[in-house]
């Protein structure tokens, strides 16, 4: 398999740990975000639309949208599960993911920081504080969330989930942007729970074969 991703990008970031939570080896392809290469013809005529990341499988089947890939990877290499068996327990963890992946991401990603800066004129400040903003208000919903859930340590049970396989680089990304992350209690202890397990240290972006300093 291939994965097209950048290093800082959060989408990325997700199916890493998918597939170091499940072991599968791949070849790491790089696509640099900032330097617009998603945009190049090159990459376009790769991928349906130009984001990362982009899973192709050895057949040469191409999947894109990180939840779609880890979705799959879960269907297909089903140990260790992503998503609970039981339906009540695939709805929870599927509105904790996308929470993440669907009302805080989607505010906050490079093409929307861009133009915020770009065609907005907004200074750096300005645009800091709108990240800032939506992430922690996002977050604090996160943690709504999690309260009333069943005591565990991830966000739900004794193992990750594809809900631990958002919350990670959303966390990493808020740290980056100097959010604050006070009065997240069970946020921050399925967070430092997953940080204590290889597959994440493994595919954080510092890992990375692209990663810049």
């Amino acid at each position: 398999m291939k994965l097209y991703n950048y290093f800082r990008s959060s989408a990325s970031f997700r199916v890493r740990i998918a597939l170091a939570l499940k072991g599968l080896p791949y070849e790491y392809v790089a696509v640099h975000l900032a330097r617009g290469e998603h945009q190049q013809a090159a990459y376009g005529g790769i991928a349906a639309d130009p984001l990362v990341p982009l899973l192709e499988l050895d057949d040469g089947t191409r999947l894109s949208q990180s939840m779609a890939i880890i979705e799959y990877l879960d269907e297909v290499h089903p140990a260790p599960a992503l998503v609970p068996r039981d339906a009540i327990g695939r709805a929870r963890v599927r509105a904790l993911a996308q929470s993440i992946a669907c009302e805080i991401h989607p505010l906050n990603n490079l093409r929307v920081l861009k133009y915020l800066s770009g065609t907005l004129k907004l200074d750096e400040e300005a645009k800091n504080t709108w990240y800032r903003h939506w992430v922690r208000t996002g977050l604090l919903a996160f943690e709504r969330q999690l309260a009333p859930l069943p005591a565990s340590r991830f966000c739900w049970g004794t193992t990750p989930t594809l809900a631990d396989c958002c919350l990670v680089p959303q966390i990493f990304n808020a740290q980056r942007f100097n959010t604050p992350l006070d009065g997240l209690p069970r946020t921050m202890a399925a967070f430092d729970a997953c940080m204590a397990l290889p597959a994440f240290q493994q595919a954080q972006p510092s890992a990375c074969p692209d990663n810049e300093a």
